[in-house]
């Protein structure tokens, strides 16, 4: 990754949907280059475009984080909550717990129902911990590009 390859990702935090037209110009480059540029990162996995969603607005009201203490192999139980829409992200970790896992429901019954109908039951799945959010303070999707 060289210097223009960061000013593009420094551009595209600021406006992920920066047009071309835009972005050359303040890389150093022609449109079609920075195009091209951006297309190398995103096939080479450096960087990924999407779209992030606000999940208040698409009525999941209620967020929790879940610390898992897990018998076994806590790879597996990572991959088997993955498969389900509620979570958001599963961290693989030390300590008090083995895994961590965001999920985001409608409401605070649906946040039970998942613990007890989805988690619980997963095999080496010893004990949950529900740590409910009351709101989201800092939420960043920029890294520092030097």
């Amino acid at each position: 990754m060289d210097d223009i390859d960061r000013a593009i990702l420094r551009e595209l935090q600021v406006d992920g949907r920066i047009p071309y037209a835009d972005l050359g110009p303040k890389v150093g480059l022609s449109p079609s280059a920075a195009r091209l540029r951006l297309q190398r990162l995103v096939d080479s996995k450096a960087v990924q475009v999407v779209g992030v969603t606000d999940p208040m607005t698409m009525g999941r009201s209620t967020m929790a984080l879940l610390g898992l203490r897990v018998d076994g192999d806590s790879r597996a139980v990572a991959d088997e909550l993955s498969r389900h829409d509620e979570v958001v992200y599963t961290v693989l970790t030390a300590g008090g717990f083995d895994l961590f896992v965001e999920v985001v429901c409608g409401n605070p019954a649906e946040v039970l129902d998942f613990i007890n109908d989805v988690v619980r039951p997963i095999e080496g799945v010893a004990s949950v911990e529900n740590f409910p959010y009351f709101a989201i303070h800092t939420h960043r999707f920029l890294w520092h590009v030097d």
